[in-house]
């Protein structure tokens, strides 16, 4: 489950149990901020949490002031956090940054209740889920993208995200994400290394490998690992935009199979270890067996930033270094 989709699940738990709380998120941000525009914290005013804004010292001001009533929030209001030197002292916000808020009270048994109980049911289906609010006449709706690229389409291409000009009126516009799914082939030290910390970057992992004897080695919590080949476990599992897939068996017979099968899918990164030369063959035998060359230049291979990398740990920086860059639409 992303991020993102655990603070509207606990945001649902708590409106279930007929609390009413709050849905912040973060507009804008000057300066160095340690949570990106389109960050959300769920809250309420006995001082229940889920999610964050900034390191912490928005939240606790936040929440104080909904704790004592400075703060009445019976409409969604919009608040820039650390615009005068008390604030930017008090806060300590990085570099005298400014930090904008966005905080949407939701009532148990409301509409925006059913909304968010209907975003959250999307998550869990791995379907995107666009939000509109209209901050003028306070009217909101949600809707399934038809698909992804519609929603880049609409949205801010990095967060999916667009509260531009909302403190003096404007539409708002946030699409929400399932959590991103990395599947690597093959179980290996790369393998390992590469799960780890793909789970620190809030990735659902899963390995498959056709050899029992290492799956039952599969050590890494958090990480699911599969008994199977490559290719009818990528078939089974129906790839869709939010995910990568990568070649790390080190064995042609399975990297080619679990490649030909990943390039039927939407996934949004496909790759492959090895060496310059390891690939070029790969690439060759890829053409011999039907993939198109239109296919093949969905391939990163040798996958991984160029960084001299040695190390099963280096190796596995590096090619999350590459599946960010991609992510995030920076080109290199």
């Amino acid at each position: 489950m992303s991020l993102e989709a655990e603070v509207l699940a606990a945001l649902l738990a708590w409106l279930d149990k007929g609390e009413s709380a709050f849905l912040c998120t973060v507009t804008s941000t000057w300066g160095s901020s340690p949570r990106p525009v389109g960050s959300l914290m769920a809250c309420t005013k006995e001082g229940l949490q889920a999610g964050s804004l900034s390191g912490g010292c928005v939240e606790e001001a936040l929440l104080a002031s909904l704790a004592s009533g400075f703060l009445v929030c019976d409409e969604p209001v919009f608040i820039r956090y650390g615009e005068t030197t008390e604030e930017q002292q008090c806060l300590q916000l990085p570099c005298g940054g400014t930090l904008g808020v966005f905080i949407e009270p939701v009532k148990a048994g409301g509409v925006f209740h059913q909304h968010i109980a209907e975003i959250v049911n999307a998550l869990q289906q791995r379907k995107l889920v666009r939000r509109i609010y209209n901050y003028v006449s306070r009217h909101f709706i949600c809707g399934v993208p038809e698909t992804e690229r519609e929603a880049e389409n609409n949205e801010s291409a990095s967060a999916f995200f667009d509260f531009e000009n909302i403190d003096k009126g404007s539409v708002i516009r946030h699409c929400y994400g399932p959590q991103f799914h990395l599947f690597l082939i093959g179980v290996s030290e790369v393998s390992r290394a590469l799960a780890r910390f793909a789970l620190l970057m809030d990735y659902r992992v899963t390995v498959c490998d056709s050899r029992a004897e290492q799956i039952a080695r599969w050590n890494i919590a958090g990480a699911r690992a599969v008994c199977a080949m490559p290719d009818e476990l990528l078939l089974k599992e129906a790839c869709d935009p939010r995910s990568a897939i990568i070649a790390l068996a080190h064995d042609p017979r399975v990297d080619d199979m679990g490649l030909m099968e990943a390039f039927n899918t939407d996934a949004f990164f496909i790759g492959a270890m090895g060496s310059l030369r390891t690939s070029e063959a790969r690439r060759l035998r890829l053409l011999e067996l039907g993939v198109t060359e239109a296919q093949l230049n969905r391939l990163h291979a040798p996958v991984g930033m160029m960084t001299g990398s040695k190390t099963p740990a280096e190796i596995a920086v590096s090619i999350l270094a590459q599946l960010t860059s991609v992510r995030n639409g920076v080109s290199h």
